[in-house]
């Protein structure tokens, strides 16, 4: 794989006065900082496929992964910002009709007491098929679990999974991936990516190696054109914004 050359933007500006959709984080234990990954291997603008630096557990994709356009996320399952622009990044999906897809990176910061338990429970699920279903589960009751400790989480991320599977999960199963070694090093990976690229605040997006940064005004430069806002874009706003890079990224000249 080609070696990460970097962003054309660095950094993160997370809006105040978007206070529905600022980015915040999670509880500091996975940290990123494996000295056995050589990062410069890895292109941080493709899909990172399994191997042993990520516990065979590649990037997670949210729609057609061999769609024309992929948009960058890291976020994190605890932040109520990544919780409340979690529909819009579905709902861009789903209008783009087979167009976009977004990949999905945990980016954990270290004052949320349940992200790296709540992330550990997504991969797990993940193990058996049922990623996207519990992500978007973990976003929609973030307010029922964020605050919980000990068996009482517990007992909720269990439900999760079996509300996402219908019963048909394998519980013993996700139990004991929570708790692996290849559930922590992937995400681990996924936070030595973040930490590379400078990740400021969660939720970040990019797209060719730019910041999309949607909370302020900004630009992006996609296949020769520009796709320009003047001021923050949040809510249905910020899937308009997805949609006009997808339309210039595959629109003919």
């Amino acid at each position: 794989m080609k070696k990460y050359k970097g962003f054309s933007v660095i950094g993160v500006v997370v809006a105040v006065a978007v206070v529905a959709l600022l980015g915040v984080a999670t509880f500091a234990v996975v940290d990123g900082n494996n000295n056995a990954t050589d990062f410069n291997n890895y292109d941080f603008n493709s899909i990172i496929e399994p191997g042993k630096d990520n516990g065979n557990i590649g990037d997670h994709v949210k729609g057609d992964k061999d769609a024309p356009v992929l948009i960058f996320e890291y976020a994190d399952y605890q932040c109520p910002g990544c919780a409340s622009i979690n529909p819009k990044v579905n709902k861009a999906i789903e209008k783009a009709d087979g167009k976009l897809a977004i990949v999905y990176r945990s980016y954990l910061l270290a004052y949320h007491q349940n992200g790296t338990a709540a992330a550990s429970a997504a991969e797990a699920a993940g193990l058996q098929g049922y990623w996207k279903a519990y992500a978007d589960k973990l976003f929609s009751e973030q307010a029922e679990w964020e605050g919980a400790t000990g068996s009482d989480r517990t007992a909720l991320f269990e439900k999760y999974f079996n509300d996402v599977t219908a019963g048909k999960g394998d519980i013993e199963k996700f139990r004991k991936d929570v708790a692996s070694e290849e559930v922590s090093k992937k995400i681990s990976f996924d936070m030595g990516i973040g930490k590379r690229v400078d990740i400021q605040a969660t939720p970040a997006f990019y797209v060719d190696g730019q910041w999309i940064k949607w909370s302020e005004a900004g630009s992006v430069t996609v296949d020769g054109k520009e796709v320009k806002w003047d001021s923050s874009r949040g809510g249905d706003d910020f899937v308009s914004l997805l949609l006009e890079i997808v339309e210039a990224k595959t629109s003919k000249k």
